[in-house]
């Protein structure tokens, strides 16, 4: 797992800049645009483009996309407290298509619930993810979390020992632009299935903003 995620980090840094921003992410910039900053964005583009290698490496290598953020949250200084939140985000439902449902090894009419949410940390909206999810290979409680709660999907099927099959990872942002990406700009995607056991129970596709790259208080 280690040798194909660096192998799709190069790929995706070769391609910096290339790929063009999926429509839904210009909620997360306007939803950060408004965020009231208490520190320091990376001073310049090669900065900001170390942070992005180093944090993209980081999710790529891991089982748990919301642990690597609390810990980069804790990292940056980003809020006293460093705990991820995830915030519904209303909208329609997204289907997941057949493409999707063969990637979760679920035929056409057994269910997959959709969830979208913005993942915080204190006042920082550091990333949007869609989620695709087989409810039936999870217990009861960990569909009511997901239900009626802004617990991160990482925190809540965690007791499964999940581990991230990484499809995809896309540069949003341009370093040779000039300037350094806004907390709400968009900088990359990552899209994984996660499995338990072997068995696919979600798929998720993330876009990581320009907050991360704020330095707050350590």
């Amino acid at each position: 797992m280690e040798r194909t995620a660096t192998r799709m980090l190069t790929v995706g840094l070769a391609a910096l800049g290339a790929a063009v921003p999926p429509a839904d992410a210009g909620s997360a910039r306007a939803q950060a645009a408004g965020t009231a900053e208490t520190g320091r964005e990376a001073q310049d583009g090669s900065e900001a483009r170390a942070l992005i290698e180093t944090l993209s490496a980081r999710l790529l290598a891991a089982p748990s996309a919301t642990a690597v953020l609390e810990a980069w949250c804790a990292e940056r200084g980003l809020s006293p407290d460093p705990r991820i939140v995830a915030v519904r985000v209303p909208g329609p439902d997204k289907p997941p298509g057949a493409a999707r449902r063969e990637r979760l090894a679920v035929g056409p009419d057994e269910p997959v619930r959709y969830r979208r949410v913005r993942l915080t940390c204190g006042t920082h909206v550091l990333s949007e993810a869609d989620n695709w999810y087989v409810p039936n290979r999870l217990t009861p409680a960990m569909n009511a979390a997901l239900d009626g709660t802004q617990a991160p999907f990482g925190h809540v099927v965690r007791p499964l020992g999940p581990s991230r099959r990484n499809r995809s990872l896309t540069m949003l942002w341009r370093p040779e632009s000039g300037g350094v990406p806004g907390p709400g700009e968009p900088l990359f995607s990552v899209e994984a299935v996660l499995t338990a056991g072997g068995v696919p129970f979600c798929e998720v596709a993330e876009t990581y903003t320009g907050a991360v790259l704020i330095q707050g208080e350590r």
